[in-house]
């Protein structure tokens, strides 16, 4: 395992705010099989510790937090209420915007999962280009029924890149 400068062996976890915990972790065992680690109830921060510590409203209260495994990589859900809560999900092109990717074995087949679940599924899989190209290499951008960005990729004999 390779350690930088500051000691950073990898990503511990990603972490998502959803509009519905119970909804969302519904829809990431159902769809991709996830299983929940942890699941924390709902709390009040103290006012001055939501400010200073994470830069929201004052009065952001937490409706809930579920730490969920999938194939080995951990997403933290969380919900919140707060007063100025904006309620649009960002497009990938805004600033702020984000998706989530998984690797899978057998593209046509995870897609033909997702279309069966009723999951959105934006386009036909593309092929990857320049350094990250390679045989039967292909990603494709999915949708979470409340906004969140799914990507599933596969290149099953590698990306250009890995063979340099």
């Amino acid at each position: 395992m390779t350690v930088n400068r500051m000691g950073i062996r990898g990503i511990d976890h990603v972490g998502i705010t959803v509009p519905n915990l119970d909804e969302a972790i519904e829809f990431f065992i159902q769809i991709f099989g996830a299983k929940v680690l942890v699941r924390h109830p709902p709390y009040t921060p103290n006012p001055e510790i939501n400010v200073k510590n994470f830069a929201r409203h004052p009065e952001t209260a937490v409706n809930g937090i579920a730490l969920i495994e999938i194939a080995g990589s951990l997403l933290e859900l969380l919900e919140y209420d707060a007063p100025d809560k904006r309620e649009e999900f960002p497009r990938t092109s805004d600033s702020g915007g984000h998706h989530v990717a998984f690797y899978v074995e057998d593209m046509d087949e995870a897609l033909d999962q997702l279309r069966n679940a009723g999951v959105e599924i934006l386009g036909d899989p593309l092929p990857f280009a320049g350094d990250e190209s390679g045989p039967r290499a292909r990603f494709v951008y999915t949708r979470a029924p409340w906004g969140l960005f799914i990507e599933l990729v596969t290149y099953p004999e590698g990306k250009t890149y890995q063979h340099r």
